[in-house]
């Protein structure tokens, strides 16, 4: 069974037209031809879009002259009330000195310091889903969403999804995920800083109550640092890291823009990246069975220990071609700095750069079968070509994800305790359809039956 794809929008359309596909769904707002082409150019009547999917270009931008390539102002215009003036959305020195104050605390034998938190999170969503394993539909990304939110909590500042503060941010995330739009008038327009960015009120008020939370677990947090009473978590190495060049530390202001960050970028892709992987086994039971038998040969779950990611083999390459098919960040944009020539095509100076996982991950040109479900691919050459040159689910470069390692430790610990206690079936008549907005989910969820092993 082929894994669901949109459908894709005929080659040519008006601009209003794919400004309405767009508002709804970035996906399925581009053209069939963006699978096979290694450069399209998009017009508009106030900037230039090129998609670049030749792996020369791609490592160009990323990783040869990031800095003539920042990330673009425009990608942030939607999501500034919530993350501020986060990691994810500075650019130049202001980001430069935000990562070297982050990136220590996910650095070497800090995701050995973490894994039991995960490990622990691991269980209780095992737990959650055993009153729901009764052959009735469970729409399973609110369950993935509960339980990477969890990972969260537990790793960054030690607490379960059932405090009454973590359980709060939890809730109030998920009703700004409803009012939050794809398109903000400001990705499309260049407008001066001061004009208002007519956000819905929703979506600044549900920001705000996020904000106000976060800011009372960092204030906390704070105040625990300075008596010596708070816990060796992520929260307490970030806050108390200095930055190597200037000596300063992140105030509670700046670490509320990062601990926004860390929950959208860590809690909503992961919850996705699991809910495309646990739809993809119930559609394809032989791997799933796979995955059942590695995690009940190497998991104890009364016995955390870190060598077990080591072993979960199987299931590390099935969440790998999870990402592949679903990347949780379809798209990635940057701006050219300067005037560029790609592929005998000028670029002018200001140009959007768009770097699409999607359309790379599933290129004609690049991947045997792209659109076939085999995690026995990462084993041939053309598997292993690819993960080099055409796989960047976490970004690649300076800019790559910092919590990439956290990412590939978390997914497959999840996943394998699952199919550890429970076989997941699809729901015949509930297909789900990609759709692209924060990251890439199921227009109307994903439906699966879950049953005790």
């Amino acid at each position: 069974m082929t894994p669901p794809k949109p459908p894709s929008r005929p080659d040519r359309v008006s601009l209003w037209r794919y400004l309405r596909l767009f508002r709804q769904d970035i996906l399925s707002a581009q053209p069939e031809r963006l699978y096979r082409a290694w450069m399209a150019e998009f017009r508009t009547p106030f900037f230039r879009s090129y998609m670049c999917n030749d792996p020369a270009l791609v490592e160009l931008v990323l990783k040869d002259r990031p800095d003539d390539f920042p990330k673009s102002d425009r990608i942030g215009e939607g999501l500034r009330p919530l993350l501020g003036n986060s990691v994810f959305v500075t650019n130049c020195e202001t980001w430069k000195r935000q990562r070297r104050i982050i990136d220590p605390a996910f650095e070497g034998g800090r995701l050995r310091d973490t894994f039991p938190a995960m490990w622990e999170a691991a269980v209780a969503a095992v737990d959650r889903l055993a009153p729901l394993a009764n052959g009735e539909a469970v729409e399973i990304e609110a369950q993935t969403s509960h339980a990477a939110a969890d990972v969260i909590f537990r790793t960054l500042f030690s607490i379960p999804i059932e405090h009454e503060v973590a359980g709060r941010v939890f809730h109030e995330f998920r009703e700004h995920q409803r009012t939050q739009p794809v398109l903000n008038l400001g990705a499309f327009l260049p407008l001066p800083r001061w004009m208002p960015r007519f956000h819905r009120r929703r979506t600044k008020q549900t920001a705000k109550v996020i904000r106000r939370l976060i800011t009372q677990l960092t204030a906390d947090r704070m105040r625990a640092i300075a008596a010596g009473t708070a816990p060796d978590d992520l929260a307490t190495k970030i806050m108390t890291t200095a930055d190597p060049v200037t000596g300063d530390r992140f105030d509670t202001g700046e670490m509320v823009d990062q601990v926004a960050i860390f929950f959208l970028a860590g809690h909503e892709t992961s919850a996705s990246a699991l809910a495309w992987a646990l739809y993809l086994l119930a559609t394809h039971p032989d791997w799933q069975d796979r995955v059942a038998e590695e995690a009940a040969a190497v998991i104890d779950p009364d016995r955390p220990d870190f060598a077990t990611l080591s072993k979960l083999r199987i299931t590390r390459d099935v969440f790998r071609e999870a990402l592949r098919l679903y990347p949780p960040v379809p798209m990635m944009v940057r701006e050219a700095a300067c005037p560029e020539h790609f592929r005998d095509r000028d670029v002018p100076k200001g140009s959007q750069i768009v770097l699409s996982p999607w359309h790379l991950h599933r290129h004609e040109r690049l991947w045997d079968r792209p659109d076939d479900f085999d995690p026995g691919r990462f084993a041939t050459e053309n598997g292993k070509a690819c993960l080099r040159n055409a796989y960047m689910p976490f970004s690649a470069g300076q800019r790559v994800c910092t919590g990439a390692g956290f990412a590939m430790a978390e997914g497959p610990i999840i996943l394998a305790m699952l199919l550890r206690a429970y076989r997941f079936e699809a729901v015949t008549d509930r297909t789900p359809m990609p759709v692209a907005h924060l990251t890439v989910r199921g227009r109307d969820g994903i439906w699966l039956q879950l049953k005790p092993r």
